[in-house]
């Protein structure tokens, strides 16, 4: 399903009963309305951040539900679209804490070298959001988290906004690091992300860890 360590990883879960209804209720609401991101990409981030590579985890809500945005990354848009305040957001912060700018909205260069981009909810119907909420989503993104939380390597667990926070009780603090504030959002950014530093913090501790340092700064590969 996924094309890399992960089939192996996930294969019990895949098997499991709330897996397979969430599956037929997806086919079918991709066969009757207008779905995001695209079906081949519902798990980008898992395609893009294998297992064996994964050192950092930041986690969203739900998927953009704009025409042509979600692109199965959390956060990150397809290039020719506008980009949604909370990116925006996000690259005020890194500006302010790495003095870098970006160039593109698509951020699978940072997935590549381990920044598993992953939301709560994988789906979403156009114009509708929140609407494929307690569908079975959950369940996956929390055992997700509870089978990367096993990860005998240090993790590093990016959680912004409360929703994200209670993702807490799932990782096991005395082996992982979890770097936290407000969401990226206009309505909350204000509160605790500006100025927060996450992307420095998170390069400190893989430094300490004696693991590559992440490279924020994402090319424009489409000009």
């Amino acid at each position: 399903m996924i094309g890399n360590d992960w089939d192996t990883i996930l294969k019990e879960e895949f098997e499991k009963k709330y897996f397979k209804e969430l599956k037929i209720f997806l086919d079918n609401e991709y066969k009757k309305k207008i779905i995001f991101p695209e079906y081949k990409n519902i798990f980008r981030a898992l395609k893009e951040t294998e297992y064996q590579n994964l050192k950092i985890v930041i986690i969203g809500q739900d998927p953009y539900h704009g025409e042509k945005e979600a692109n199965g990354l959390a956060f990150s848009v397809n290039d020719q679209v506008k980009m949604p305040p909370s990116l925006r957001n996000i690259y005020k912060e890194l500006n302010s804490d790495l003095y870098i700018v970006n160039e593109s909205k698509d951020l699978s260069y940072w997935a590549k070298q381990g920044v598993l981009l992953i939301n709560a909810v994988f789906t979403v119907e156009k114009d509708k959001p929140a609407s494929h909420k307690n569908k079975g989503w959950e369940i996956f993104t929390d055992n997700l988290i509870r089978i990367i939380n096993k990860k005998n390597e240090t993790v590093i667990f990016v959680l912004w906004g409360n929703f994200a926070k209670l993702k807490k009780t799932l990782i096991d603090t005395k082996k992982h690091k979890i770097i936290e504030s407000s969401h990226p959002s206009p309505f909350s950014a204000r509160k605790s992300f500006f100025g927060s530093k996450p992307f420095s913090k998170i390069n400190k501790i893989l430094k300490e860890e004696g693991n590559k340092e992440i490279d924020w700064q994402i090319k424009n590969l489409h000009k």
